[in-house]
This record gives C-alpha cells, sequence and structure tokens, in this order.
C-alpha cells in the first residue's frame, strides 16, 4: 500500500489515473476514493477535487447505468471528510460532515432508487415470510415499512463506514510518507466534545419525534460515537502498553457480542467526551 501511495504522488496523471481505473473497477473503487483523499491531505483541496472530478465520472456511470450509487457515494463522503481534515485537522468536525452527507444520501435513496429499494425490500419481506413466519405476523403491514427504512439506513451507513475507513487509510498513508506513526498518535486522540457528543446521543433518539427515517438517523449520530470509542480503545491500550494482542481480543469479543458490546462502546465515548478517560489514565512504564 504504501508504494501504491508513493506511485500516485509522483503527479497528477498517475493519482488521477489509479482513481479512474480503481472506481471504474467493481469492487476497487475504494482505493480510488483514498487516492483522491490522500491528495487532498497533501497537496491541498484544490488539486484533489480536480482530480477528484475524473474519479466521479465512473462512479456517475455506475449510479445512472448500473443502479448502483455506492462508489459515487463513498467518493463523495471521502472526498468531504478529507477537505474538512486538511482545513481545520479535526476528526470531529469530518465525522460531523460524513453523518450529514448520511442523512442526506439516506433520505435520497429511496427517491433516486425507488427500484433498487423495492428490490431489496421484496427479498427482505421474503426471508421474514421464509424463515421468520412469526416476526411478519406480530409486525403485519408494518414488516415492509420497517425493512425499507432498515435497507435505505443500511446502505448509507455502510457507505459512511467505508468512507470513515478510506480518509483513515488515506490519513495513514500521508503520515507513512511525511510522518511516520503519525496517524497512530492522531487516531488515539480521537475524542468527541461534550456539545457533540449530547447532539449525537439526541439525534439517536430523534428520528420518530422528526418523522424521519430512526434507522438512519441512528446509524449516522452513532457513527462518530463508535469511531471515538475504538479510538478510545485503542489509546488506553497503547498508554498502558498492552499489546497487539489485547486489540485482538478486543475485537473478537466485538464480534461476537456486537450490537450489546457497541452500545457500551457508545455510553462510553458518550462517557469519555465529559471526563476524558485516557487523560485519566497513568502510563505504565518508567517515569521520565
Amino acid at each position: 500500500m504504501r508504494a501504491l501511495a508513493q506511485y500516485v504522488m509522483r503527479g497528477p496523471m498517475q493519482a488521477g489515473g489509479v482513481a479512474v481505473i480503481t472506481t471504474a473497477v467493481p469492487l476497487l473503487f475504494w482505493i480510488g476514493a483514498a487516492v483522491i483523499a490522500l491528495v487532498i491531505m497533501r497537496l491541498g483541496i484544490r488539486q484533489g477535487l480536480t482530480i477528484g472530478l475524473w474519479a466521479v465520472l465512473p462512479a456517475l456511470g455506475w449510479a445512472t447505468y448500473g443502479q448502483n450509487p455506492t462508489a459515487l457515494i463513498v467518493l463523495l463522503q471521502t472526498m468531504l471528510m478529507a477537505s474538512v481534515v486538511r482545513a481545520s485537522l479535526s476528526w470531529e468536525n469530518a465525522l460531523l460532515s460524513g453523518a450529514f452527507l448520511t442523512i442526506l444520501s439516506g433520505l435520497m435513496l429511496p427517491v433516486m432508487y425507488p427500484a433498487l429499494l423495492n428490490e431489496l425490500v421484496q427479498i427482505g419481506v421474503e426471508f421474514y415470510e421464509q424463515y421468520n413466519a412469526e416476526v411478519v405476523q406480530s409486525l403485519g403491514g408494518d414488516l415492509e415499512r420497517i425493512i425499507r427504512s432498515a435497507m435505505s439506513a443500511s446502505m448509507a451507513g455502510t457507505s459512511f463506514a467505508t468512507a470513515i475507513g478510506m480518509a483513515m487509510l488515506a490519513r495513514g498513508w500521508q503520515a507513512g510518507l511525511d510522518n511516520p506513526g503519525g496517524f497512530r498518535t492522531e487516531f488515539h486522540a480521537i475524542r468527541l466534545s461534550p456539545a457533540i457528543a449530547v447532539i449525537c446521543a439526541v439525534t439517536m433518539v430523534s428520528g420518530p419525534m422528526l418523522g424521519l427515517n430512526p434507522v438512519l438517523l441512528a446509524w449516522a449520530a452513532a457513527t462518530p460515537l463508535f469511531v471515538a470509542a475504538l479510538a478510545l480503545v485503542h489509546g488506553v491500550v497503547a498508554r498502558k502498553q498492552w499489546g497487539r494482542q489485547s486489540l485482538i481480543a478486543f475485537y473478537v469479543v466485538l464480534g461476537l457480542f456486537g450490537l450489546n458490546l457497541m452500545m457500551l462502546l457508545l455510553v462510553l465515548a458518550f462517557v469519555d467526551s465529559w471526563l476524558d478517560i485516557r487523560g485519566r489514565i497513568a502510563p505504565d512504564g518508567p517515569a521520565e
């Protein structure tokens, strides 16, 4: 991956060529998004957006003719977050901008791609009718509405998660080229301010009151808190010098317990925004 970063930094032709080709190839669009984010972070927003416009063309092709907007959404979100990081040096601002675009894209998906959503909803309904008739009976006519909300939120939310990963991958590439180890320190320090943590928490539960897709709002608002929680875990492990095996064990447990542990992490990130848990933990090792 470092070799790829070095290659695209040789010039705009190399960066644009890689971004366009990988965006055009199915399942490789994430590489194009990361390449453009690297250009934005390292060379500036104007040059990055200029190259990004070329990659937008094949993404638009997939969205228009292939009826698959994923590449376009991920590309736009990654470019937005990379630009915010470049301009403000704040991952909190970047995550908030990505969350806003996630809500917008989630609301637009049913309008712009009704056939795609209808097909996904039909698959979901057939699945429950075949494997979980009790759910179908209990929900009745609400089943299709719930599945539709979940599908549009899932498409927008997974695109948001991918865009965060690509923006951070690009930041890691940049650190590898200019400041080895710098991104590790930057990631460990990600922490939401108390006001933003409150806004995220309120947004997570305000969907029904606002008349918007509650799953979409919950997903978009929870993601910044979840990223902050992961940064907290990584920061504490590094501060206590527990080693990589501790992180491996954490992600294994996260995979096993899933939603329950994720909810605990969201609460932990909310508490950390007020208490700064990392700052209260004494590092292991000899005192200086």
